[in-house]
């Protein structure tokens, strides 16, 4: 398709904004030396362009999504329409406490329920993104060894089948990342979590569920054994759609946490935003937490912020409408539907499993939580038909590929996680696809290495994509 660059034509315009009702205002700053070559286009052409743009995307609307270890679940349109009530978006984050008393609130509510469920005690929604969330919640750890004069504490133990995110994270704020290897049933060794250990160790991050969606039996030991050692345990709340509403990771010991907002309480995500990753943590880290917390007194909402604090992680309160999202669907599911939410994502992961593992190697023969990871090393190894392949082939039936080469401690991962929104008929069509698949690349291998052929995009050249990326427009003139 052309770029809206080539539809440009000299002289076309459009008219998307009303005149301006109030006087113009010339900025005493600095111009460029000439304007900036902006596409000219009638609203036709733009229209059919982001129409043709939207065909060539495949997303939650279009069929099943299985993006393991991101949880793309259906997001119910009433959250939209909450988010979009006047009255939230056209608040200013500079009005005063007085005039914000409904906007207030969202966030105390919100703070409120997601410690019920986090078993945490306090929380900042500041944090814009899960990464940004571990961030804070790392600092929050360097704020609490700081305040102690502890500060011989420079590494984070992070597990070998960790998000990629984590020992970024830690990195940036200033740790030394210790990986730690996976035992044989994909769960933390812990000889080896004892073995790297000491008085250096300033804490650990982990999920729970982890990244091959398995629930650690030896979870209650695993931070036992850090805190012991005077640590601090950080739980990477990607994963929490697995088990909310039935454990809580503040009784599995952990100190501090991020929620992905944008995943477990459904807000769309993917492209860029937006995100929300609230961190949440114990009473004895609260002081710590950046900007400001939302308390309430005789039904009056005001602002706290302690001396202590990290300072911002972003401007103001967060993204706010994620917040009201999340909170409409906390309103509109219950207490009783927080867990049936987990129940359906755990059997949906597992139905899927059972029909599958026959023909497609499972990493872990046991048990799976919301996803499961399999192994398609011996598909590649005997008939040279790879992850990859596969994962192209299931675009050509309308399905979303699942994650793809992670975790890295499978080798050709396929990470399948079938969300509780799916009914039982999409997911025996997706158990169907996956069966047809693995007859193609027996009966021709050689084809597999094309697909997709039905897509608006073909197979691509990654490679050349990736060695010789076009980032830009190169005008004519």
């Amino acid at each position: 398709m052309q770029l809206i660059f080539e539809r440009s034509k000299k002289g076309r315009h459009l008219s998307l904004f009303p005149a301006c009702d109030v006087p113009a205002f010339e900025l005493d700053a600095p111009k460029r030396a000439e304007a900036p070559k902006l596409p000219e286009i009638s609203e036709n052409e733009l229209d059919r362009h982001y129409t043709e743009l939207a065909k060539h995307a495949q997303g939650m609307n279009d069929g099943f999504y299985p993006l393991g270890s991101c949880t793309m679940k259906h997001n119910p349109k009433v959250n939209e329409q909450a988010a979009a009530l006047e009255g939230f978006t056209m608040a200013h984050p500079l009005q005063s406490e007085a005039d914000s008393q409904g906007s207030l609130e969202v966030l105390k509510k919100a703070t409120d329920i997601l410690c019920e469920i986090t078993g945490m005690d306090n929380m900042t929604l500041q944090p814009a993104a899960g990464a940004h969330g571990e961030f804070t919640g790392l600092l929050l750890i360097k704020a609490y060894h700081k305040a102690r004069g502890d500060e011989k504490r420079t590494k984070i133990i992070v597990p070998d089948s960790a998000h990629g995110t984590n020992p970024a994270s830690a990195t940036m704020s200033g740790y030394d990342v210790i990986s730690v290897e996976s035992g044989a049933d994909g769960c933390v060794d812990l000889e080896k979590l004892r073995a790297v250990v000491g008085e250096d160790t300033a804490g650990l991050m982990l999920t729970n569920p982890n990244t091959v969606g398995i629930f650690d039996k030896n979870i209650l030991e695993i931070t036992n054994i850090i805190h012991e050692a005077g640590g601090l345990c950080y739980y990477d709340g990607a994963n929490l759609n697995a088990v909310m509403g039935h454990v809580r990771p503040g009784d599995m010991g952990f100190d501090v946490i991020h929620i992905n907002l944008h995943k477990t309480f459904s807000t769309p995500h993917g492209g860029g935003g937006p995100g929300s990753g609230p961190c949440g943590c114990k009473d004895f880290l609260a002081p710590y937490l950046p900007g400001v917390t939302v308390v309430e007194n005789d039904g009056v909402y005001s602002y706290s912020k302690s001396e202590e604090s990290i300072g911002d992680m972003k401007a103001f309160y967060g993204n706010f409408l994620v917040v009201v999202r999340a909170l409409t669907y906390l309103l509109t599911v219950g207490k009783a539907g927080i867990p049936e939410a987990s129940q359906n994502a755990v059997l949906n992961a597992n139905y899927m499993k059972k029909k599958l593992e026959d023909i497609y190697p499972m990493a872990y023969d046991v048990t799976c939580m919301h996803e499961f990871v399999m192994s398609l090393e011996g598909m590649k190894h005997d008939i040279d038909v790879s992850a990859l392949d596969v994962a192209k082939a299931l675009l050509d039936r309308g399905i979303h590929p699942p994650t793809m080469y992670f975790p890295l401690i499978v080798h050709e991962a396929l990470m399948v996680e079938p969300t509780e929104t799916e009914c039982k008929e999409t997911l025996d069509h997706a158990i169907e696809a996956f069966r047809s698949i693995y007859e193609d690349a027996k009966n021709n291998p050689a084809k597999m290495h094309m697909m997709p052929m039905e897509t608006p995009v073909k197979r691509l050249d990654e490679v050349r994509a990736a060695r010789t990326p076009v980032v830009k427009y190169e005008f004519e003139n």
